[in-house]
């Protein structure tokens, strides 16, 4: 039999050796930038950002909520969008569907609760007086909520995805605005996740098929340039 696939590849390269690896490459393909972006944080709420209050939040780098900030200033002043979502769920959780019914404990997702201090905001973020907030229940910022038709009334081209957590909320998020039709844009040092393995596996992914995984720099240059 002759292959012209390729069999599943093993080898010793850590997560983050790949992702190296591909953002080496001079030749990577990109979407690029359109003419005009939004900003959506994902789940910058202490549930999983205030390492000194839950078990549930982590850290990849400790400047992210300050990267988060920057470039969503940036945006604010050259007036295009910025969103932040965030998840929680009713007091008997009958919302949060599914999803839910893995694990039932005081830390478990099903348990966060609305205007609870894991719903909160992270105490570092810094919003704008026209920024969309709103709560979700599953991982993407886009399932059953207002975004997508915030993004098209606001004439969005690309979306730029930030937050938490790199393997979940914030993948689910970038392939559903990739799935939207939006040049879809992961600032590296503006995501965070429990383990570098699922980190830098999830950029990876996100590189080869669904998104710009790039810098933070390149969008704050981007943004300074318009």
């Amino acid at each position: 039999m002759e292959i012209v696939g390729t069999r599943m590849i093993r080898e010793d390269k850590t997560a983050r050796e790949l992702f190296e690896a591909v953002m080496a490459n001079p030749a990577r393909n990109k979407f690029g930038f359109g003419q005009k972006l939004a900003i959506v944080n994902v789940d910058v709420q202490q549930a999983y950002t205030r390492i000194d209050m839950f078990k549930t939040a982590y850290e990849t780098d400790p400047r992210q909520i300050e990267h988060i900030n920057t470039i969503s200033r940036l945006a604010r002043e050259k007036g295009m969008p910025v969103i932040w979502s965030r998840v929680a769920y009713k007091d008997d959780a009958a919302d949060a569907g599914v999803w839910g019914t893995r694990t039932d404990t005081p830390d478990s997702l099903q348990n966060i609760r609305y205007d609870s201090e894991r719903h909160a905001y992270d105490p570092r973020c810094e919003f704008g007086e026209n920024d969309l907030h709103y709560t979700k229940r599953m991982p993407s910022a886009f399932f059953e909520t207002p975004l997508a038709s915030y993004l098209n009334f606001h004439r969005v081209d690309t979306v730029v995805v930030t937050g938490g957590s790199t393997s979940g909320c914030v993948r689910a998020t970038a392939v559903d605005a990739l799935s939207h039709g939006y040049r879809t844009i992961v600032p590296i040092e503006t995501c965070a996740d429990k383990h570098e393995s699922y980190h830098f596996a999830n950029l990876t992914d996100l590189q080869l098929k669904y998104a710009d995984v790039e810098p933070v720099q390149t969008v704050i240059e981007w943004l300074e340039g318009k």
